[in-house]
């Protein structure tokens, strides 16, 4: 029995750990960590770009802020969201980032 308990366990937290959030200061951070590799935000949109079925929207949490390209709609301004998607690099000069965004897999609205 402490077998299975002890598998249950382990697999429940491994399920947890993928269910996180990445905040966005630490992609900003060390984008070379994050290239390519899939990540979940949330926080505010605060811009819109586009029209209803693709654009670029910038999400904000309390760390930073990053833009996401969309393919499959775009939500409103002043909503908040949970965005899956991969990280793509952008232009790296002196030392400060340009273009690094996420390309969204998926998004939804939170209430």
């Amino acid at each position: 029995m402490n077998r299975t308990r002890l598998l249950g366990l382990t697999i429940a937290t491994l399920f947890l750990a993928g269910c996180g959030t990445t905040k966005i200061g630490r992609i900003i951070a060390d984008p070379n960590r994050y290239q390519n590799r899939g990540v979940t935000v949330e926080g505010t949109v605060t811009n819109v770009v586009g029209a209803i079925v693709a654009g670029v929207y910038q999400v904000q949490d309390d760390t930073g802020k990053i833009y996401v390209l969309s393919s499959t709609g775009i939500p409103s301004k002043g909503v908040r969201v949970r965005v899956d998607g991969n990280v793509q690099p952008g232009l790296n000069l002196m030392g400060r980032n340009f273009g690094l965004t996420i390309r969204e897999r998926s998004h939804k609205v939170r209430f």
